[in-house]
């Protein structure tokens, strides 16, 4: 349990005490992140067995997995290891639900999976849903290793980067030989891949160009896929078919799940822009560590899906050099110079973080709401709670009364002075300005403002004055009559 120094505590002990405290917390930021990692570790390794009948015999399904976001190496991962897995069980079909974005993996790793895509004995499907969904920018060249694309109302595809047209890649394929080749690699090469670069195409535009088949729902894309058994059955005096061939369905296990949503680019920025600005609060405020380990958690995130994500390295360095800016302002405790250049810093890293030319950019939305948020934390926020939680009495700074300094700047009233490597508002009685670089004693605080005088030669207040004082006062007037 943390004690506050009291009015007889030895500075120096005071003062180690504090010194010690990041180390502490840092050793439990690295404890408790350990401790989730292992947690998490141990439940996404756990897999769930394939189903079987009673005589242990593999039933006969439709494999689903669902991937939404951007192509990364997780979804990467997890794509080859389905295809693995639906061919070791005999699946009739693999279908990839897909509502992606884009890629972030190079394009070799990207040709690679369609390669497998298009080369697995279980056929692979897509189906681009639900309503709201879309397949754009470099995953849609996933397309090529599909056997069939459906999408349901509502849902997009296009945006297929030029440099991954199959004529411009075709020597990077290298697919099984001709002879060898089924309908699966035909359809691939028969989509018209020129509707697809620089637009995005609705459902219907989509049907009408042969790129996809019309499935309202992922039921209806079942029934129309070889190998699926059906029956009829009788709704409301209709006729409709039904599939029977069991449907196993997964997605990204809980841990993985949870990296892959990290290393999506505006979850990445705010996780940034929050670890940065909870670590400068926990700087500068008294806290308990709270805010110093969701700070650390947050970085280690945006750290792993930078890393991941296509980033220019000037546009990180604008923000890490804004949150350096805006804590000098904090320090002083009112918003000046330093918080303007701040947030100039911070708007022009927001647009320069990413890559745009590789399809990943963030929305004028999630900017804003980072804009903002800084604006209410360093403009607002940050300074007042610094203010109030260095005025009350319980922080134990009576240390720093006597404590010798030096004036950074001239002080008259008012200056900068430094006080153990750290610096501080000050201002002195006028009758004794301050020189830059004198020596100063500290015999005051009033909030995040110091009280100073000179080392040697200090004006005595007037208010300190006693009646003996004033008596020698009058008497020195009237001799001087």
């Amino acid at each position: 349990m943390r004690t506050l120094p009291t009015t007889g505590a030895d500075p120096q002990l005071t003062t180690a005490h504090r010194r010690r405290a990041p180390w502490r917390r840092l050793v439990a930021v690295v404890l408790l992140l350990a401790g989730i990692f292992s947690l998490l570790g141990g439940v996404a390794g756990a897999q769930t067995p394939a189903p079987t009948t009673s005589s242990d015999k593999p039933l006969s399904v439709v494999s689903v997995v669902t991937l939404n976001g951007f192509i990364d190496p997780i979804l990467r991962s997890l794509m080859n290891q389905s295809i693995d897995d639906a061919n070791a069980a005999h699946a009739v079909a693999l279908v990839f639900q897909v509502d992606l974005q884009g890629s972030v993996i190079p394009d070799e790793q990207l040709v690679d999976l369609v390669k497998k895509m298009a080369s697995s004995a279980v056929p692979v499907d897509l189906w681009i849903g639900p309503t709201g969904s879309e397949l754009a920018g470099s995953a849609v060249a996933l397309i090529f290793g599909a056997r069939k694309v459906g999408m349901a109302p509502g849902t997009h595809i296009g945006n297929l980067p030029e440099r991954l047209d199959p004529s411009v890649l075709a020597p990077m394929f290298k697919l099984l030989p001709a002879e060898e080749q089924t309908a699966l690699a035909a359809l691939r090469t028969d989509i018209p891949t020129a509707a697809l670069h620089g637009q995005l195409l609705d459902t219907n535009q989509a049907v009408d160009a042969k790129i996809a088949v019309f499935s309202p729902i992922l039921g209806d894309f079942f029934i129309g896929l070889p190998g699926v058994e059906t029956k009829t059955v009788n709704i409301n005096g209709k006729d409709q078919l039904q599939p029977v061939t069991a449907v196993v369905f997964s997605q990204v296990p809980l841990f993985t799940g949870f990296m892959h949503t990290a290393s999506s680019p505006s979850v990445a920025y705010l996780m940034l822009t929050i670890g940065l600005t909870l670590l400068i609060f926990e700087l500068f405020t008294a806290g308990v560590g709270v805010a110093g380990v969701l700070g650390a958690g947050s970085l280690i995130l945006a750290s792993y899906g930078l890393a991941v994500l296509p980033t220019h390295w000037y546009g990180i360095a604008l923000i890490i050099i804004s949150m350096i800016a805006f804590a000098i302002d904090v320090q002083t405790g009112v918003p000046r110079f330093w918080t303007a250049a701040g947030m100039v810093a911070y708007v022009v890293g927001s647009f320069t973080l990413y890559d745009s030319s590789a399809g990943v950019s963030l929305s004028w939305v999630t900017i804003a709401i980072g804009v903002v948020g800084v604006a209410l934390a360093f403009l607002a926020g940050m300074p007042s709670m610094v203010r109030t939680r260095f005025s009350t009495p319980t922080i134990g700074r009576e240390w720093m009364i006597g404590e010798m300094g030096r004036a950074v700047s001239d002080i008259n009233p008012d200056g900068i002075v430094q006080i153990q490597g750290a610096q501080w508002r000050a201002y002195t009685n006028r009758a004794t300005p301050i020189d830059q670089l004198d020596q100063v004693r500290v015999v005051g605080i009033e909030g995040l403002v110091l009280e100073v005088e000179p080392e040697e030669g200090a004006a005595r207040d007037y208010r300190e004055r006693g009646p003996k004082d004033a008596k020698s006062f009058d008497v020195s007037i009237s001799t001087d009559d």
